[in-house]
This record gives structure tokens, sequence and C-alpha cells, in this order.
């Protein structure tokens, strides 16, 4: 077994990114601009942005966080995502998701303009994905994109198993594995809440991806011998004991099913940091396309 060291390979990526800032600014070019609207107090919502910020901090973009209270109205939100839509020194803006359940999500995702898109969520970029043409990816698909590709992963021809049909992940991680590049070309199986004889598909899997919530829901006797696992699952577990009084869990029981693995994700650090790597590609890029 081997880890997919998902912070590693964001680390080469985050040099990657410095040096191009590097170059930039050495040639009085514009530094990228990341804006973060955070809303409410949300425990993984809150370590996610600020990983984001701290990430822009090293590589040596700009960035800006707005916060709101969980009582902000749908109406003031609106108007932040239009104000940073005509703002030209922001360059990509994402709205941390989950949103306050008395605001509509895909409303707000659809006000961003695709080309500040840099969470890659706004249905025109779903579509440029879907066509395979030019456009902002989704970053947590795209970070398990690279990071399978950075670290070797035949993927070509082989069996892929999904669980869970979330518009962040699982959908859009079904088309990009399916798509005639690299990696990709898998043969792949969408899995769900109403999937029959979860258990068989899963043994048939050569690469298995759990993006679902539930701590430790994927156990050794679903993974076949050899597979590669790739666990999505950031869930916060109440622990009394730790000092923090809880800790991290992915959606795999990694203890039992890492020997029975080629390669497996750890959590955290695997998923994760590739996620925010993706978003300062995708920053980077949206910078780039309006030619500054």
């Amino acid at each position: 077994m081997q880890l997919l060291d998902g912070k590693a390979t964001s680390e080469e990526i985050k040099k990657e990114l410095t040096l191009a800032i590097l170059d930039r600014k050495q040639n009085g070019k514009k530094i990228p601009h990341l804006a973060a609207i955070l809303v409410g107090n949300d425990g993984g919502s809150m370590t996610y942005v600020n990983a984001k910020v701290k990430a822009c901090e090293e590589i040596g973009f700009e960035s800006t966080l707005i916060r709101y209270d969980e009582s902000v109205s749908e109406e003031i939100l609106l108007a932040k995502v239009q104000a940073l839509n005509e703002d030209k020194s922001v360059d990509g803006f994402i709205v941390q998701l989950p949103l306050p359940k008395h605001i509509d999500e895909l409303l707000i995702t659809q006000a961003i303009d695709p080309k500040k898109d840099v969470d890659g969520f706004h249905p025109v970029n779903l579509g440029n994905m879907i066509l395979n043409i030019p456009g902002f990816l989704p970053a947590t698909p795209a970070g398990i994109m690279e990071l399978l590709k950075r670290n070797n992963i035949e993927t070509e021809g082989k069996n892929c198993v999904i669980l869970g049909r979330s518009n962040i992940v699982g959908q859009p991680l079904s088309i990009l594995l399916a798509q005639n590049t690299n990696p990709g070309n898998c043969t792949v199986t969408l899995t769900h809440s109403k999937t029959k004889n979860l258990k068989e598909i899963c043994l048939t899997a050569d690469i298995l991806i759990a993006a679902i919530g539930k701590p430790g829901f994927v156990t050794a006797d679903m993974v076949k011998n050899g597979a590669v696992i790739i666990d999505v699952g950031t869930t916060r577990v109440i622990d009394e004991s730790r000092p923090r009084g809880w800790y991290l869990s992915g959606d795999v029981d990694f203890v039992n099913v890492a020997p029975k693995c080629s390669f497996i994700t750890p959590v955290p650090g695997g998923v994760g940091p590739m996620t925010i790597a993706s978003l300062m590609i995708n920053t980077l890029r949206a910078m780039e396309l309006k030619g500054k």
C-alpha cells in the first residue's frame, strides 16, 4: 500500500505557482486576486476558507475574505456577488458552501460571472466540462484528476466506482474520468442512496472514490485487493478525549481498508489540499484569460 499524498502533491503545485507569480512581479504584471465569501460559522467551511487564504499568502496571490452572519439575507448576498462580478481588481471569487437554508444556493451560484467562477460550479462551466472545452473545472474533481496524473495512476480501461452523485464532486468527476483524456478513459459507475447491491458493485472497482460524508462507510469487505481508493469525505466526529474535541474522518475505514489497496488517500492530507491547489490554478487562469 502507498499513500496518495495530496499534501505533498499540492506543495509541488504551490511551488510552481509561486515561481509563476514571482515572474509576473518581476515583469510588472498583475498579481492574481482571489476573494471568498463565508456565511456563518460552520467549522468545516471556516477550516477550508482559512486554508485558501493561507495558500494565497504562501503563493503570493492577493486575497480578500468577506464574512457574513448566518442571518444575512439573500438580497445582501446577491448584491455582494454582483459587486465582485464588477470589481476589476478581483480575478476570481468563491461563495463557500453550504449556505444557510434560507438562501438558494443555485440562485447564488448562477449569479456569479462564469469568468470569475473559480470554484467551477456555474452551469456555463459545468457545460464546458461536459463538452470538454476550456472553462473552470470544479475544484475537488480537478484536484483528484491532478492527483491521479501526478502520481502516475493508470486509469485507462479501469473500472471506476464513485459513491455519491453530488453536483460538486460525484457527477462532475464521473464525467471527467469517462472522457477521452489522461487521466480518463475509465468505465464509470456512479452510485447513490438508491443503488442496489452496492457492496458487489464496489468489489468490481479498480478505482473506488467515496464522496458521501459518512464516516467509515467503506469497509474492507467492499474493496478488492489492489484497488486505488480516493476518500473525499471530511466529517468532524465529536471526540471529547481529543484536545480539539473532535477529529476529521473520511468515508473509508482507513485502518482496515488500507492493507488491501495499492494506493489510498489519507484524511486529512489527501483530497483537501488538492482542492485548494486547483482553486489557485483556476484563479491564475482567470486572470490570464483576461489578458493581464
